[in-house]
């Protein structure tokens, strides 16, 4: 078992718009952080409906667009302007409504979309030119990652009882055979998630209710994909869930201050 340098800092939020403020403000913060020591801001995002929640981003003149880059948790195989793209979701949502620089966005390469192994080979090399020439560790240190969580506890493309929940040693693996579709995707691996500087959940609504409770008051009876986020020593958890979704939840709650 992973050890963690803190417990989580659970965030809930009367509203979807207090969410989205507290959000940006978060970011805000991590941002600031990481540029003061590298001068850049790595992250890595998730699809589903994660990428409207970054709306307190758009038109704020804190954001330091030109020294993001962004990489995605987990990526559908399909084209990038495909419906089920989550290049494409946060290109319609966030990038297309920001001035971030294009060769600071990195998506999966549409020329390997029939080799699932090279393709996650690929993004795996992305990742390598990125950290390795400038960080030490055995594994990528994102400054933040973002996730969200599926009502059966998955997050990224880590589901339920697959066996990518055992990879230790991949930066980027893939599956053809997830439970919803489409069945093709890749993913970052718990070694990178688990080694960023802050990892940060978003979950609403209701239908998130049991699953959040399970995972925030019983962790050591669960096996859940998202309960297995657990950085390392030198990172920490947060959770920006709203009201709805931790009606459930006895795990204490923290008042969102910077």
């Amino acid at each position: 078992m992973l050890h963690t340098s803190s417990p989580p800092i659970f965030y809930s939020f009367a509203s979807g718009a207090e969410l989205v403020k507290g959000l940006a403000e978060f970011i805000l913060e991590a941002q600031k952080e990481a540029l003061g020591k590298k001068g850049r801001f790595t992250v890595a995002l998730s699809g589903g409906s994660l990428p409207k929640q970054l709306a307190g981003l758009i038109g704020n003149a804190g954001v330091k667009w030109d020294k993001w880059h962004v990489y995605y948790a987990d990526e559908r195989v399909v084209p990038l302007d495909h419906e089920d793209s989550n290049h494409k979701l946060c290109t319609d949502v966030l990038f297309s409504k920001v001035n971030i620089p294009k060769e600071n966005i990195h998506p999966i390469d549409t020329t390997l979309l029939e080799d699932l192994e090279d393709l996650s080979d690929s993004y795996e090399k992305q990742l390598i030119d990125e950290f390795a020439s400038k960080d030490s560790a055995r594994f990528p240190v994102f400054d933040l990652i973002l996730l969200g969580l599926g009502p059966d506890g998955h997050t990224a493309s880590l589901f339920p009882g697959h066996e990518l929940l055992a990879e230790a040693d991949r930066w980027v693996a893939y599956l053809d055979d997830s439970p919803k579709p489409p069945l093709k995707r890749i993913t970052l691996t718990y070694p990178v998630i688990n080694h960023a500087s802050r990892v940060a959940f978003v979950a609403t609504g209701e239908s998130k209710q049991d699953v959040l409770a399970e995972i925030m008051d019983d962790p050591a009876r669960t096996s859940l994909p998202a309960s297995r986020v657990r950085p390392t020593s030198h990172g920490n958890l947060y959770w920006f869930v709203d009201d709805a979704a931790s009606a459930k939840v006895k795990y204490e709650k923290s008042l969102f201050k910077l």
